[in-house]
């Protein structure tokens, strides 16, 4: 059941929507505070850019290619630290540029995107948003492994 409701719940719903069933999962589930202090913004730095461009119908996973629809598995794609930084630099680039770019989408129609709650998930864990080529803390990425690992539980209905 929850499975189903996250899945139609990332297809066609506004992240306070999804964020409220994430942590309505999160609390039902025997995980440490600890993870849902840190999960519940993480979950909103990424819908706050995934929303956008699905609502563009411009959906694309770390590699480029275009995706008709925001899936669970999309979504995770999308949770490994290094990814989230590159796409923060690639709706940079694009809102500067006005187009969509460092994708195989071939559009015009591509609006920019506000990148204010992801740049200060960001900078929180020391992901430097000026050099897209400096590396960031280890641990950080580390963390992000798990709580990649609890959002996937949760959106594949395992919590």
């Amino acid at each position: 059941m929850i499975l189903h409701t996250m899945d139609t719940l990332l297809r066609t719903t506004e992240s306070s929507a999804i964020l409220g069933a994430i942590s309505t999962a999160l609390d039902r589930s025997d995980e440490a505070p600890f993870w849902r202090q840190k999960s519940l913004p993480f979950c909103e730095a990424v819908l706050s850019v995934l929303i956008p461009l699905r609502e563009q119908n411009l959906l694309f996973d770390p590699e480029g290619n275009p995706y008709s629809e925001l899936s669970p598995a999309l979504f995770i794609r999308w949770c490994d630290l290094l990814s989230l930084r590159t796409l923060a630099f690639t709706l940079a680039r694009s809102n500067d540029e006005g187009k969509l770019l460092r994708t195989k989408i071939d559009t015009d129609s591509y609006q920019s995107i506000d990148l204010e709650i992801l740049g200060k998930y960001l900078s929180g864990y020391s992901v430097n948003l000026e050099n897209e080529m400096v590396d960031f803390p280890v641990t950080n990425y580390n963390l992000h492994l798990g709580m990649t690992s609890l959002i996937t539980k949760i959106l594949e209905g395992k919590v």
